[in-house]
C-alpha cells in the first residue's frame, strides 16, 4: 500500500495495530476503543502514538490529548461516505491539531484535492490503485473559491 505525504510519495514508518493485536516497537496508530482503555499505557509507550477514527467517531473523544498525539488517522469506509471530511475540519480548525492527519480506508485520487483542502496531509490509497498518477490530482486545480483549511477566506477576500 502507497503513501502520500505532503505531496510526495513516502515510506510509510507507521504499523496499523488491531484492537487486540500485540503492540509492536516503534510508530503504531490504534483504533479508539483500544485508546480509550489503554490511554496511559499507549501515551508512556517509546515510539510515536496515532488514533485511527472510524466514521462513526467523534474527533470530540481525542480534544484532551491532541497535542500528545503525532497523528490522527481518519478512516474512510467506502468512497460515498464524507463524515471523514468534517472530521478533518473539525479537528483542524476547531481543535488546533497539528501533527499529521491522515486518510485511511477507501481513499481514491479524485479525493485527494478535497481531502487536503479540508487538512489531510498524508494519503494511504486504497490497495492496488496507482499511487503515481494519484500524485497528479494536487495539481489539477490551482484555484478554489472557497476557503480551507489553514485559510477559510473566500477567493474574493485572499484577492483584497
Amino acid at each position: 500500500m502507497g503513501l502520500i505525504k505532503n505531496g510526495a510519495i513516502v515510506e510509510d514508518t507507521w504499523q496499523h495495530v488491531s484492537e487486540d493485536g500485540e503492540l509492536p516497537a516503534g510508530d503504531v496508530i490504534v483504533g479508539l476503543g483500544r485508546y480509550t482503555a489503554e490511554r496511559d499505557a499507549l501515551l508512556s509507550r517509546d515510539g510515536k502514538l496515532g488514533v485511527k477514527l472510524t466514521a462513526e467517531d467523534q474527533p470530540d473523544a481525542l480534544e484532551k490529548d491532541l497535542g500528545k498525539l503525532a497523528l490522527v488517522a481518519i478512516e474512510f469506509p467506502k468512497y460515498a461516505d464524507g463524515r471523514g471530511y468534517s472530521t478533518a475540519r473539525l479537528l483542524r480548525d476547531r481543535h488546533g491539531f497539528a501533527g499529521e492527519l491522515r486518510a485511511v480506508g477507501d481513499v481514491l485520487r479524485d479525493q485527494l484535492l478535497y481531502m487536503k483542502r479540508c487538512g489531510f496531509d498524508a494519503y494511504e490509497l486504497k490497495e492496488g490503485k496507482d499511487i503515481e498518477g494519484a500524485l497528479e490530482a494536487f495539481g489539477e486545480l490551482t484555484v478554489a473559491y472557497q476557503g480551507e483549511a489553514g485559510d477559510s477566506r473566500a477567493l474574493f477576500r485572499r484577492r483584497a
